[in-house]
């Protein structure tokens, strides 16, 4: 079974250099003669380094090798999940058999065997059943086993008896050339020095230079110009002159099947067989051996067997088949939306195709899709300028070509510029597409909704819940800060996720590197896309937000008013918000026009006085004080807004 491996992850694609050569040399050797040599292979390394690729890249390189080997690629957590659902539906025998008869085992991310004792049991006669029978066993980590907490003493010392290697971060040399190719892949141009300059930046692993390399991309892309070193050093936060996949749900994988691991098997016991019995009798006898083997009941087809003559065998054998694929399909959606319901044993019984047709009707009725989107954020309002650009040109680039361009994308803000609207937009036009499930909440619901589904005995359901999405959408992503539970629920569902190429966008108040409490894996990861800044608003954003809220105010502002106000300093459109409302409830409170001089009164300190009242009396425009002294009203200035600009002082 080879359909999980990512075509793009071979060994023509992975750059070798210093800190990975070994790892590399090693991986060779073992896809050149699987069960030869170094077996197990067990290779380690931080987060982001290649592991995964090179992974891949070995099961590809033995299929090419030698295409009639069994080849499975899947992650431990999808392993666990494939084990559970096994024993659920009452197939653990059949489960073990499927892997002791893999050629060639690739297993990611050993280090969750931490305290999973059951399954420290299961890998361990799985890896012992693989290396008597001479098979080959992969493994990689992001430690040593030793260092993997509460591992089986036993299972340490099998995973260390092969081959023990580690992957380090690329040395300068290493990401230049990742860089390059990478920009190749691309067709991104840049001018002498600028891979170099990236380059140079403490990047401790690849993702952060993929990172690195689109946000390049990004602003390139939106001042159609060519940028240099130095405007590289400055778009990527470094001082000048200074130096320098994952696969599918593996319980979806398991129903859908789809690889015959008994095909090269049966053709050889067809050619025997045929030469021994009638000819019909062998096509049924491969039948049920093939089906049988997958954990299917073949009763039907052993009738057949029972008879002397039957009829069209062909014909028979074709309508098994049949109800064998759409079982499988029914299990494949069910186990999407409800992976323990994909255990039930009627989806392993070709005579009860009906009743798996109403359960999976039943599953899908209760299957409520995840949050979606407001529609209280459409694209089409939102404010664009020069302090978003970028930010909104990216977004552009994901709805083009969801989850192959910048996936993930990460929105950074302080509050109150727009992160917000910008993801709910971007949510509501990826929910325009055919079949699209997007999901779009907040982290706090996210978290919310993995604490009930805990309570509830009920996490399975929610996980198939969000892996059904087509597109997911966080906004407060540092939220999670501290929350070990919900970062390990989020990094899995976010390797599934990217490596079905469904997009992924999340919002931030600071770049990820920086914020605090949050995984390296989740760290690494986030900045393995492009991570694009909202900025204070500009004069043009500012003008676009005042027309519209004077607008939906149903407020006609003199033409100076909006002028002022967007001249004037505010640090967020959420300010900018509440300087309207004042300036729109003092001219209510006046019931007059709303104006440049009034907008300045309420917001330079300059409210309005009352008339001053004088203590004498008037005769003729004239005004005798109580001092006796005579003033004109139409000659004299009575108020003054500042003493310090006063011209001429009153006559008392």
């Amino acid at each position: 079974m080879t359909s999980a491996l990512n075509a793009k992850y071979s060994f023509d694609t992975f750059v070798v250099g210093s800190a990975n050569r070994l790892a590399v040399t090693a991986g060779h050797t073992v896809a050149e003669s699987p069960g030869a040599a170094y077996n197990p292979l067990f290779v380690y390394s931080g987060s982001g380094l290649g592991k995964t690729h090179l992974l891949m890249a070995i099961g590809h390189a033995a299929k090419k090798a030698s295409p009639l080997l069994n080849i499975e690629y899947l992650t431990l957590d999808e392993y666990v999940e494939a084990f559970h659902a096994s024993v659920a539906a009452g197939q653990g025998d059949t489960f073990r058999r499927r892997f002791q008869s893999v050629d060639v085992l690739l297993v990611d991310d050993v280090q969750f065997l931490t305290n999973r004792k059951e399954m420290q049991s299961e890998l361990l006669r799985l890896t012992e059943a693989l290396q008597v029978a001479g098979h080959q066993i992969v493994l990689t980590s992001d430690r040593p086993p030793p260092e993997i907490a509460d591992l089986d003493e036993r299972l340490i010392s099998r995973l260390s008896g092969g081959l023990v290697v580690d992957i380090g971060p690329p040395d300068y040399e290493t990401r230049v050339a990742i860089l390059r190719r990478k920009a190749d892949e691309r067709g991104a141009r840049f001018a002498p020095g600028v891979l170099e300059t990236v380059a140079q930046a403490e990047a401790g692993n690849v993702r952060e230079l993929m990172g690195a390399l689109n946000r390049l991309v990004a602003f390139q892309a939106v001042n159609d110009t060519t940028i240099n070193a130095e405007t590289a050093k400055q778009i990527l936060g470094l001082a000048s002159g200074a130096p320098g996949a994952t696969p599918g749900d593996g319980g979806a994988r398991a129903a859908a099947g789809g690889a015959d691991e008994f095909g090269d098997f049966l053709a050889d016991v067809t050619v025997t067989v045929g030469k021994a019995v009638e000819a019909w009798r062998a096509r049924v006898g491969e039948a049920v051996l093939r089906w049988e083997g997958e954990g299917y009941r073949t009763q039907r087809l052993e009738a057949l067997l029972e008879r002397d003559a039957p009829g069209s065998v062909d014909k028979a054998v074709v309508a098994f088949t049949k109800d064998v694929e759409r079982l499988k399909e029914l299990e494949a959606e069910v186990a999407e939306l409800d992976p323990q319901a994909a255990g039930d044993s009627v989806f392993r019984d070709p005579e009860r195709v009906a009743e798996a047709e109403e359960v999976a009707a039943k599953v899908r009725d209760g299957a409520a899709p995840p949050p979606g989107p407001s529609a209280a954020f459409p694209l089409a309002a939102y404010a664009v300028g020069p302090s978003n650009q970028v930010a909104v040109s990216a977004a552009r680039a994901v709805l083009e070509k969801p989850g192959k361009k910048y996936n993930p994308l990460v929105l950074v803000g302080k509050s109150g510029l727009g992160k917000t609207h910008l993801l709910n937009a971007i949510g509501l036009e990826l929910a325009r597409g055919r079949r699209a499930v997007v999901a779009c909440l907040s982290t706090q619901a996210f978290i919310d909704e993995l604490i009930a589904a805990i309570d509830g005995n009920r996490v399975d359901w929610w996980r198939a819940r969000y892996r059904r999405a087509t597109a997911l959408l966080l906004d407060d992503i540092h939220l999670i800060a501290g929350k070990e539970r919900t970062q390990e629920e989020l990094f899995n569902l976010f390797n599934l996720l990217q490596d079905k190429e469904r997009q992924l966008v999340f919002t931030a108040p600071a770049p990820p590197n920086t914020l605090t409490g949050l995984e390296e894996r989740i760290v690494t990861r986030l900045e393995g896309g492009l991570v694009a800044e909202l900025k204070e608003p500009d004069r043009e954003v500012k003008r676009v937000v005042l027309e519209r809220l004077l607008t939906q105010q149903h407020v006609t502002p003199e033409p100076a008013v909006v002028d002022y106000l967007a001249d004037r300093p505010a640090d967020s459109v959420r300010a900018l918000v509440g300087v309207v409302q004042r300036v729109i409830a003092a001219a209510a409170a006046q019931d007059g026009p709303l104006n440049a001089g009034l907008a300045r009164e309420v917001l330079e300190g300059q409210a309005p006085r009352e008339a001053r009242r004088s203590s004498g009396f008037r005769t003729s425009g004239l005004v005798v004080s109580s001092l006796g002294g005579i003033k004109s009203r139409e000659k004299m200035v009575w108020e003054w807004a500042d003493v310090s600009e006063r011209v001429i002082e009153e006559f008392r």
